[in-house]
């Protein structure tokens, strides 16, 4: 009986170590569409006609995007258009892991707009490029852009937005960002109406972000990767806190316990022998 308990208890040592040896291995790796701290920038593409804006953070993955690098809707030479925008930029891909802000940072947002409309009147409804942050279904900020350029020129605009209390922890899952982008002015109607001679219509175009080192199409968040207390991650004991910590280490403990008693048991059975 006790040479049946030393050899599971060897078994089981035999085991620890390979399993010691391969959980840092496979922790190692990293996935580049999520955040981390050393991943912070969240990159922001899409197709050609702005149906479909999605985002994550490879910057060198622009895959499913424009090769033109950039989404647009026209409205060429027709009487009476309104340059009506309204989409939402989505994550691609869930987070795996909760993402965790400084409370005393700032989240900034930058990106490159061609808008070309007609000035308001009485007669037109009217909303300036408008920008909402989401952590999923909520609401986090909102900013009016009444000076970005709608004559046809390429603007660019960037949006700092200080971290509160709502924005320190997006949770995997169902909290992600998103990004909506809001726009309506009256199009070019020419001048009574004709449109060969007089500017008519309109168009909108977003820059998503390139591959080539550009810094459009980008949110920057002010990720650490630490939790936040009272989160509710916490373990009741010291090796639930640093098994969180290092990779691997929970199963190392447990079986280091398996081991330890294994032992223990033998020695117990040699004494009553």
């Amino acid at each position: 009986m006790a040479t049946n308990l030393r050899l599971q208890s060897a078994a089981l040592v035999v085991l620890l170590l390979v399993s010691s040896i391969g959980a840092p291995t496979s922790a190692q790796f990293v996935d580049p569409k999520q955040p981390s701290v050393d991943n912070p920038h969240m990159h922001i593409y899409g197709n050609s006609d702005l149906s479909n804006c999605f985002m994550h953070f490879d910057g060198n993955d622009s895959t499913g995007s424009a090769e033109e690098g950039y989404g647009e809707q026209v409205w060429p030479e027709q009487v009476n258009q309104q340059i009506d925008m309204d989409y939402t930029c989505r994550m691609s891909d869930n987070f795996k892991q909760d993402m965790y802000l400084n409370p005393n940072g700032t989240i900034q947002i930058k990106l490159d707009f061609q808008i070309d409309a007609a000035d308001c009147n009485d007669q037109s409804e009217c909303q300036n490029l408008t920008l909402t942050l989401y952590k999923g279904g909520i609401e986090l900020a909102m900013e009016e852009f009444p000076a970005i350029d709608s004559n046809g020129n390429d603007d660019s605009l960037t949006w700092n937005i200080d971290v509160d209390r709502n924005m320190t922890r997006f949770n995997k899952s169902g909290e992600e960002p998103q990004l909506r982008v809001e726009f309506s002015k009256p199009g070019y109607n020419g001048f009574l109406g004709n449109c060969f001679a007089f500017k008519c219509g309109g168009e909108f175009r977003m820059y998503y972000a390139a591959t080539n080192g550009s810094d459009t199409g980008i949110v920057q968040f002010p990720i650490i990767n630490q939790s936040m207390p009272g989160d509710g991650m916490e373990d009741d004991s010291t090796l639930g806190a640093v098994g969180d910590a290092l990779p691997g280490f929970g199963l190392m403990a447990g079986m280091s316990a398996l081991a330890m008693a294994a032992v223990a048991g033998s020695r117990i059975n040699r004494r009553e022998e």
